[in-house]
């Protein structure tokens, strides 16, 4: 819950990309539709669910006959990284994020790695020491998996992170990872059912260093 966050530090910071730090929808929404549509799928129903798992994963949930789920999510990944035209940081990242110190904070995302770099070199965002990417683990997010492996290559353990997120699986994962929350709800269209403390993007958000080294949130000069 928010009140979790009062005057908590953390060893490190890991964020989600895709609605969490930059906002890719309508890119992603482009070639999600056109597959739909290719494979006969109800689109409108189908694009809100896509969000937050890796493609292939959404795609064999699917369960459609004949349609091979890596060679689709392949052919998907491809599209997706020629379209970033239209991909933005979410307000105040940047900043956010070059205030961090290097090696106390990564991005733990669904998307694959070559996706990922794409689009986080069209948002301008800075690069990070850590990326774990979807092909990095065996389970994907709402499994501990990803998260997991984050707090491990930055050789903090599970309950000293912080995790960004902005979807259901993505919390499911930091919180059977035993991580921490904060939910970004910029591109939400509807409010999500959560006890997570929640922020709209980095307008207020400012990362404090403790005197023993560690890292603690403030929102609009007090801590969440």
């Amino acid at each position: 819950m928010a009140t979790s966050l009062t005057d908590r530090s953390f060893a490190a910071f890991l964020f989600d990309m895709d609605g969490t730090i930059l906002t890719s929808i309508r890119s992603a929404e482009r070639v999600w539709t056109a597959w739909a549509a290719r494979h006969g799928l109800d689109v409108h129903t189908f694009l809100p669910t896509l969000h937050g798992k890796r493609t292939h994963d959404t795609i064999r949930q699917l369960g459609l006959p004949g349609v091979d789920p890596i060679a689709e999510a392949a052919w998907i990944t491809a599209a997706e990284i020629e379209d970033v035209a239209d991909i933005e940081a979410i307000h105040g990242a940047a900043d956010f994020l070059a205030s961090l110190p290097p090696d106390r904070w990564g991005i733990v995302t669904s998307a694959p790695r070559a996706l990922a770099k794409a689009r986080l070199a069209a948002a301008g965002l800075p690069s990070s020491n850590l990326l774990v990417a979807a092909e990095d683990v065996k389970h994907g997010k709402p499994a501990p998996d990803p998260f997991l492996l984050g707090a491990r290559k930055l050789g903090v353990a599970p309950e000293d992170c912080l995790v960004f997120e902005d979807t259901q699986a993505g919390l499911q994962s930091a919180k059977a990872a035993g991580m921490e929350s904060i939910v970004v709800t910029l591109t939400h269209t509807h409010p999500m059912e959560t006890d997570v403390f929640g922020v709209l993007d980095y307008a207020d958000l400012k990362a404090m260093r403790t005197a023993d080294g560690l890292l603690q949130i403030t929102c609009g000069g007090s801590a969440p």
